[in-house]
C-alpha cells in the first residue's frame, strides 16, 4: 500500500469513528470549518481548467444562479434552479454532438414534466442534489473512476471500505448523545429537510434528522472534504501562486469566523458559497458520469468479446461428448 493510500484509509476510518462518537458536532464543524477551505480551493482549481466549459462566461452565469438560489425560499423553485443548472452543464460538458445534446434535453424535459406533475419531486431533488447527491454519490463516482483508471486494487478496496462504512452506519447506527445542544439545533437548520426529502423519495414515512442520518451526513461530508485535501499531489490544486493560496486560506478563515460572529448572515453566506462551488462543479460531475458510463460499456464489451472467443473452443468438446454418449447408448 502506498503512503498516500494509507493516509486515505486512515482519514476515512477517522471520519467514521468521529461520526460515531460526536455526529452532531462533527457535521456542523466539518461544514463550517472544512467546507469553506474546500470551496475556495476547488473553485480556484476549476478556474484554471476553465470550469470544463466552452466559455468561462458561463461560469459567471452559474455563480449568479447559485447566489439567487441561496435566497429562494420556495423549495420547488430552488429545486428547479438546481436541476436546470445540472442539465445545462451536462449538455455543455458531457455531450459531443448536437444530436446528443438534443436527446439529453428531451429526456430532461420529460423528467422535469414528471417531477412537476408529482408536486414535491422538484423540491426533493433540490434538497438532495446539493447534499447527498453531490457529497456522497459524486464522491463515490470519482473514487470508482480513479480506481478504474489506475488499475489499483488498493483504491478499489478503498471504494469498498467507503460503501461498507455507509452501510454500517445505516444498519448499526451510533447511540451518541448530543454534547453541544446548540450544534444540534444549527444542524437541524442546515440539514433538517434531508430526512423528509428521503422519506418522500423512498416512500418511507417518518424519516427525520435523527442520530442515524446525522451520523451518515457527518461521515460523508467530512470524508468529502478530506478526500479533496489529500488529493493535492494527484490533481495539484495547490499548484497555484503563493499569493492566491494565502488569499484562499484567509478567505476560508474569514468565512468560518463570519459564521460564528453572526449566525444568520454566516448561514446565508456559507450556503451561497457552497452552492457556487456545487454549480461550478456540475460540468465536471457530468463529464465524470459520461466517463463512468463509457468505462462500464468498455468492460461489458470486453467481457462479451471474451465469451465469444471462448465459445468456439467449447463447441467441439461438446459435440465429441455427444458422439461418445451416442455410441454408449
Amino acid at each position: 500500500m502506498r503512503g498516500n493510500d494509507a493516509i486515505h484509509l486512515g482519514l476515512m476510518l477517522l471520519a467514521l469513528a468521529a461520526a460515531y462518537l460526536v455526529p452532531f458536532e462533527l457535521l456542523l464543524l466539518a461544514y463550517v470549518v472544512l467546507g469553506p477551505a474546500h470551496y475556495f480551493t476547488e473553485i480556484s482549481w476549476l478556474h484554471d481548467r476553465s470550469y470544463y466549459l466552452p466559455h468561462r462566461g458561463i461560469a459567471a452565469a452559474l455563480t449568479i444562479v447559485a447566489v439567487v438560489a441561496a435566497l429562494i425560499d420556495n423549495a420547488s423553485w430552488f429545486g428547479f434552479a438546481m436541476w436546470g443548472a445540472l442539465v445545462v452543464c451536462a449538455m455543455l460538458a458531457a455531450t459531443t454532438s448536437a444530436i446528443e445534446s438534443m436527446l439529453l434535453f428531451m429526456v430532461a424535459i420529460a423528467l422535469s414534466a414528471i417531477m412537476y406533475s408529482s408536486g414535491s419531486s422538484l423540491a426533493v431533488i433540490g434538497i438532495l442534489i446539493p447534499t447527498l447527491i453531490h457529497v456522497c454519490l459524486f464522491t463515490l463516482i470519482f473514487m470508482v473512476l480513479g480506481a478504474y483508471r489506475s488499475g489499483s486494487r488498493v483504491q478499489a478496496a478503498l471504494v469498498a471500505v467507503y460503501l461498507v462504512a455507509i452501510v454500517t452506519i445505516l444498519l448499526l447506527p451510533p447511540t451518541a448523545e448530543i454534547r453541544v445542544a446548540s450544534f444540534a439545533r444549527v444542524g437541524q437548520d442546515y440539514f433538517g429537510n434531508v430526512g423528509p426529502a428521503l422519506s418522500r423519495l423512498f416512500g418511507v414515512p417518518g424519516l427525520v434528522l435523527d442520530t442515524r442520518l446525522t451520523s451518515l451526513l457527518a461521515f460523508v461530508y467530512t470524508y468529502h472534504y478530506l478526500n479533496w485535501f489529500i488529493k493535492a499531489d494527484v490533481i495539484r490544486w495547490t499548484a497555484v501562486p503563493k499569493a492566491r493560496l494565502a488569499a484562499m486560506a484567509a478567505a476560508s478563515a474569514i468565512s468560518t469566523a463570519l459564521y460564528f460572529y453572526d449566525y444568520a448572515f454566516g448561514f446565508t453566506f456559507l450556503l451561497a458559497l457552497s452552492l457556487i462551488h456545487i454549480l461550478l462543479e456540475f460540468p465536471l460531475d457530468s463529464l465524470a458520469l459520461r466517463q463512468l458510463g463509457a468505462a462500464a460499456q468498455s468492460e461489458v464489451r470486453a467481457w462479451s468479446a471474451r465469451r465469444a472467443a471462448e465459445a468456439p473452443q467449447s463447441r467441439p468438446a461438446s459435440s465429441k461428448a455427444s458422439k461418445r454418449t451416442g455410441r454408449r447408448s
